[in-house]
């Protein structure tokens, strides 16, 4: 009876997995199948297949959603960089420091986490009102830079704090001098930490739309192209550089889970 009732359990576990999986790939999927539609204004019917829409999805009919991809690539990259920088140094001023406030600073950087992004979007879009500053790619890039800070962070101070300070040590009494300390020892430390922060802060940056839209102005990004085809109909260009984004993350995930595979391979032999 309890081993029938543990079969039961497992069979129910593999039914439940199997759904979950199928409501989570099921947009991938339409998308990716109808970016191959041959479709003329909109993109909700299935008419026929064709290549066309990959081969031609930046002529110039169709150039805004490139210029809007290009936007959101731009965006992403310039934001990661300034909140990678600036979070990277957060994290370990919170961590290895002890100031006045510290506890204060913390919660302060956690905060943007906790508030709802219409919040934030809203009360950033006064600020640059306020200053008369003009709205477009840079107030967007400010905007990101301010949103993704929280996660370095958090993803940063985990890695600061699970450092060996001894191996640190060791590279002073070695007589190293603090940078070279910092670039051959805790840098090198730090960087797989560093590097999930910054695909994080990346993958927020390009995929936002509520921050984005309140400090956009007249700039178009890639969430905000979409989001104004799909009242219109979604054109299969949008899905074209929806499926070539997951498919090049797809990608990039298996070469980095072969590469480890091969190195722990190769260490093990060793």
């Amino acid at each position: 009876m309890r081993g029938g009732r543990v079969r039961l359990g497992s069979i129910g576990l593999g039914v439940y997995a199997a759904l979950a999986f199928v409501l989570l790939l099921t947009p991938i999927v339409y998308t990716i199948v109808f970016s191959f539609n041959d479709t003329v204004k909109s993109n909700i019917v299935w008419r026929g297949f064709t290549l066309e829409n990959w081969t031609s999805v930046c002529v110039v009919e169709n150039g805004a959603v490139c210029a809007a991809f290009a936007s959101s690539l731009l965006v992403g990259a310039v934001a990661t960089v300034g909140a990678t920088i600036l979070g990277t140094a957060i994290a370990i001023a919170l961590v290895r420091y002890k100031f006045r406030f510290r506890s204060a600073a913390t919660l302060l950087i956690f905060l943007p986490m906790a508030t709802p992004e219409v919040v934030m979007g809203a009360g950033l879009a006064a600020q640059f009102l306020a200053a008369g500053i003009q709205k477009g790619l840079g107030t967007i890039i400010l905007a990101h830079v301010l949103f993704c800070i929280s996660f370095v962070v958090v993803t940063v101070r985990a890695r600061v704090a699970s450092l060996d300070p001894a191996m640190e040590e060791a590279g002073r009494d070695l007589y190293a001098s603090p940078a070279q300390v910092w670039w051959r020892i805790t840098f090198p430390l730090l960087l797989p930490g560093i590097i999930a922060a910054a695909l994080l802060s990346f993958a927020l940056s390009f995929d936002d739309y509520i921050i984005t839209n309140f400090n956009a102005g007249p700039a178009e990004t890639f969430p905000l192209y979409v989001y104004t085809a799909a009242a219109r109909g979604m054109p299969a260009e949008a899905n074209v550089i929806a499926s070539a984004v997951f498919i090049l993350a797809i990608i990039l995930v298996v070469a980095s889970q072969l590469a480890r595979a091969a190195r722990e391979k190769r260490l093990a032999q060793n």
